[in-house]
């Protein structure tokens, strides 16, 4: 993906100050919102900790973790530092932690949904730069036709940053959303047995996200789990938008 920034800033510099421009805003109201959330229905279940440590606010700088939210301009997805949740508060704590974890993912499905609006109601068409370098000359031609293409990609990009994100934190491994919320489906026998993997989490997920890098794209099991899954949020919220590139090559020739 990065390849294609560049390709923009040298035939299109305002396709690509508006890609960079979506990241950005994908990434403030993302990764932002969702740890605030986080936060925010901790201490609404009885949990003070996120409120004393200063994590419920808006404010980027409390949030966004220099590495994984930086991977956000290269990959598409990325994570914010973790907001400090104390389980001890809740009165189930399993099941209130399942709660809090969900909540996060559901902000970015809201987000996407809200600049999904001009796609649904056919007054823009979507596009979004996630795509192989080979089509960064449609993104050029087509970002050059009108402002409202470019507001187009804009749009799309966040509503497909921000449903990307919505799965990759629902990949039931530790540290993410998603490995909290099947342990509140679990029985709690399991559920405790299960939550003892957690201390393994991040090295595992750090692998993950160095194994496309090392095997040059082809060993990538994080994409895998994240592709299709991100494919029906996005056909739900906006249809056909993975087929943007070979419909805008017709309407460009």
């Amino acid at each position: 993906m990065f390849f294609v920034y560049l390709s923009l800033l040298k035939n299109s510099p305002l396709a690509f100050f508006i890609i960079i421009l979506a990241l950005s805003t994908s990434l403030l109201l993302g990764l932002v919102l969702h740890e605030l959330v986080h936060g925010y229905i901790a201490n609404k279940l009885g949990d003070p900790t996120a409120k004393n440590n200063g994590r419920l606010t808006m404010n980027p700088l409390a949030h966004l973790d220099p590495f994984g939210s930086s991977l956000i301009f290269f990959v598409g997805f990325g994570w914010a530092k973790p907001v400090p949740v104390n389980p001890n508060y809740f009165s189930n704590p399993i099941k209130d932690m399942a709660f809090v974890a969900l909540a996060g993912p559901l902000s970015n499905l809201i987000i996407a949904f809200i600049f999904s609006i001009p796609f649904i109601l056919n007054i823009l068409v979507p596009t979004h730069p996630l795509v192989p370098p080979d089509y960064a000359d449609i993104i050029i031609a087509f970002s050059k036709l009108s402002i409202t293409n470019l507001l187009g990609l804009f749009f799309g990009t966040i509503v497909f940053v921000n449903i990307t994100l919505a799965v990759f934190n629902l990949i039931p491994i530790p540290p993410l959303d998603g490995f909290k919320v099947i342990l509140g489906l679990l029985p709690i026998d399991l559920a405790y047995r299960l939550a003892n993997m957690e201390k393994w989490g991040t090295g595992i997920l750090v692998l993950l996200v160095v194994l496309p890098l090392i095997s040059s794209g082809l060993i990538s099991p994080l994409w895998w789990f994240i592709e299709p899954f991100r494919n029906i949020f996005i056909q739900f919220f906006v249809e056909n938008i993975n087929d943007w590139p070979f419909m805008l090559n017709e309407l460009i020739k």
